[in-house]
């Protein structure tokens, strides 16, 4: 959850406290659920920003790789980079 706060603070903190709350009302989807739920998070992120939610995938997926140590191993299938993916992978390892 963290990671996915610092990710989301690129947006300023009125921008990140206002995409909780859209969160929240538009999609039923409160910040204590996100990690749990991470394909509806990366639904409504893409719904909010279109093709621009790509760039706070990528933020929120520095943030945790950084958080998981100087263990973790960064590896996208191919040219392609799946955030749910990612993210699944990233909790699994930290369990």
């Amino acid at each position: 959850m963290e990671a996915i706060d610092e990710g989301l603070s690129a947006l300023g903190d009125s921008g990140k406290q206002a995409i909780y709350y859209h969160l929240e009302k538009s999609f039923k989807l409160s910040k204590r659920e996100i990690p749990e739920k991470i394909e509806e998070f990366a639904a409504a992120i893409e719904h909010i920003f279109g093709e621009g939610a790509v760039l706070l995938e990528i933020h929120i997926m520095q943030r945790l790789h950084e958080k998981a140590g100087n263990g973790a191993i960064f590896c996208a299938k191919g040219d392609q980079l799946y955030f749910t993916e990612y993210m699944r992978e990233r909790a699994r390892a930290s369990t």
